[in-house]
């Protein structure tokens, strides 16, 4: 099984992040996370030892005065390979010797207890040579004065020719008023100047050095100061190549303590994860472990380490001696997956030279923590839940030997119950032929009493309290559990003829027992209003703007000026609308009905009046009378041929 999906099935991983806040240097941040279970009885044991004793320095001392060494290596290198080391980087070197000498006094002091971790302080020196070097040629982010008798006079001697260049262009400046823009000297390219108005370039003898940016001003550095430029400057390069040769003799010194200095961040790196168990051991209130290679466990007072322990009902647990497999069962929310992760992560969590959190603990070496827990579903590989948990099991089981520990969660779940109660046996049948230690969850009453039939595995439950409801997260081995289901439907208001159904179809009775008649409800469910649908209406025509009818008067918006219909919509739902000197095209969207037609004008009314012009209405009458005389002749006619037939 891969290391990093058991550490997030854990949550080991968690507990390493909590542990990754305590370490200070890089070295002992990656131990951390390249921490795995030890297989070494000795190797496990003298890392336990490390971890009782820095817990027991840390409730004595204090915290040790441990830094963070970042980019000391490389300044060790630097010296090595015959770098000139920086002023900076000399002064976090002596920092870190600082450190080394009060983590050596801190150990020292600790030595009073008798604990072997004290005598680390051994390993340490704190190569006062080196440090009182740094210290007096160093301070303040800059080489002292007094780090060498030439670099004293040296900077004495710029300073005095600084000091004489001054007094120079001041003289020149009180000698030179209207000629300059302004009463003071400034400093141009290095170079001591005096600003002068243009107009008096001719006057002041001198370099001009460089102008305003206008042009009007020059400033220009007088004879008088210049002949005092070329010395400064060449006492500058003293002054510099004097700094140089402090810098190459400290890095030469640190060069020749490279090995010592090595030593000394190996030890502190060491150090550095070590007291960051102890850290994380007074975080949970740790307990060192009893560590053998016999198969059996013991947690007396467990608790979850990620879990307050005010929130943490103490765990009892105890497997190996009498049996080598514990099928645990009881309601859900119950705990049963909190009680076998926090066996598992305990001794997980001591395999990798932690402390515990019980309040003893006696733990075997495990050379595999196998663990199937939570849905397992995987989208990527199109697995269903079912599908997940069969390939983890399968898995599991290639793995499982004498020497293995298994928590294996809600098991043979995801399927049809009469199958998986099949597959849920197989797999705990598998398992003691591993002959591992192993834990594991269940629901199915089958699975109770096939483990209740074998020798070497115990029945447990977490304890429930009938009354509140509430889990009590008390794991009692050696008794099963029950669901509770029928339990807690019935306190919860369910009626007793839904009971009943629900026993006959379980247990192909329907007689409920004493306990859950005194807790069942024996009246019906109480039907609750809810309100109703309210269904559109449907309408018969359901073409756009058929609400309006010719003749009816309207308002037209967004105006709201009154017209009359003329023309009534067409498919798209515009209609034709006659206003006071003109008649419009216009959506229906846009019109309100004011009046009615049949309100205004009698039912054969002729709107022709209203629409038509004159001229019009005069055209149209002939055209009908025209069609009324044609119709009379061929009516004429037709009535003479059948009297000649006749």
């Amino acid at each position: 099984m891969k290391m990093i999906q058991t550490d997030h099935v854990l949550e080991f991983d968690q507990i390493k992040q909590k542990w990754l806040e305590l370490a200070l240097t890089d070295w002992a941040k990656q131990e951390i996370q390249n921490t795995v279970p030890c297989l070494s009885e000795s190797a496990l044991a003298a890392k336990q030892r490390e971890t009782s004793e820095a817990k027991e320095l840390l409730e004595k001392n204090g915290n040790p005065p441990l830094v963070s060494l970042d980019g000391i290596r490389d300044c060790i290198q630097m010296a090595v390979k015959g770098d000139c080391l920086s002023i900076s980087r000399l002064e976090d070197l002596e920092k870190a010797l600082v450190a080394v000498m009060r983590l050596k006094h801190y150990l020292n002091r600790s030595k009073q207890w008798e604990l072997s971790l004290a005598y680390y302080e051994e390993n340490l020196d704190c190569l006062d040579d080196l440090k009182e070097a740094i210290h007096q040629q160093i301070r303040n982010g800059r080489i002292d004065d007094n780090a060498s008798k030439d670099l004293k006079s040296f900077r004495m001697e710029i300073e005095q020719n600084e000091k004489s260049m001054r007094e120079k262009a001041d003289a020149v400046i009180r000698a030179n008023k209207d000629r300059l823009s302004d009463h003071f000297s400034t400093l141009r390219n290095g170079h001591i100047c005096i600003p002068v108005k243009k107009e008096y370039k001719h006057k002041i003898k001198g370099s001009v050095i460089d102008q305003s940016a206008t042009g009007s001003t020059l400033f220009i550095e007088p004879a008088s100061v210049g002949k005092y430029y070329d010395a400064l400057q060449l006492l500058r390069i003293c002054e510099e190549n004097e700094e140089r040769r402090i810098l190459y003799s400290l890095s030469a010194m640190t060069a020749d303590y490279a090995e010592i200095l090595k030593q000394n961040i190996r030890m502190i790196e060491k150090l550095d994860f070590i007291f960051s168990k102890g850290k994380l051991s007074l975080e949970y209130g740790g307990t060192e472990p009893t560590i053998h290679t016999q198969r059996y466990i013991r947690l007396e007072d467990g608790r979850h380490p990620l879990m307050s322990p005010s929130e943490c009902v103490p765990l009892q647990f105890e497997i190996g001696k009498n049996f080598d497999g514990v099928v645990i069962t009881g309601p859900n929310t119950g705990g049963k997956t909190v009680a076998i992760k926090t066996v598992a992560l305990n001794c997980m969590m001591a395999q990798c030279g932690l402390h515990v959190a019980c309040k003893k603990a006696e733990i075997c070496i495990n050379s595999n923590f196998l663990c199937d827990i939570g849905d397992g579903q995987n989208l990527s590989e199109n697995l269903s839940t079912f599908s997940a948990h069969i390939v983890n099991v399968l898995e599991i089981l290639k793995y499982a030997d004498k020497d293995s520990l298994i928590i294996m969660d809600e098991l043979g779940s995801g399927t049809d119950p009469t199958e998986g109660m099949g597959i849920a046996i197989a797999i705990l049948e598998q398992l003691q032929k591993s002959g591992g230690l192993f834990l594991v969850t269940t629901h199915y009453p089958e699975v109770k009493l096939y483990a209740a039939e074998q020798s070497r595995i115990a029945n447990a439950k977490m304890t429930f309290d009938k009354e509140s409801l509430k889990p009590l997260y008390q794991l009692v081995i050696g008794e099963a559990g029950e669901s509770c289901a029928f339990y807690i439907a019935g306190k919860m208001g369910m009626p007793e003829s839904m009971l009943k159904t629900a026993m006959k179809a379980a247990y192909n009775k329907a007689e409920l027992s004493e306990s859950l008649k005194q807790v069942v409800s024996k009246n019906h469910l109480e039907k609750r209003k809810t309100p109703g649908i309210q269904k559109a209406k449907k309408h018969q025509n359901t073409r756009l703007g058929q609400e309006f009818q010719l003749g009816d008067s309207v308002l037209v918006y967004p105006d709201k000026k009154i017209g009359i219909i003329c023309q009534t919509a067409n498919e798209k739902g515009v209609l034709r609308v006659q206003m006071a000197n003109k008649k419009i095209w216009i959506n229906h969207k846009r019109v309100k009905l004011h009046v009615a037609a049949e309100k205004l004008y009698p039912a054969d009314y002729d709107f022709s009046i209203i629409f038509d012009s004159v001229k019009n209405r005069k055209l149209r009458h002939q055209i009908d009378r025209g069609k009324m005389i044609e119709e009379h002749i061929i009516m004429q006619d037709e009535i003479n041929r059948n009297k000649i037939n006749k």
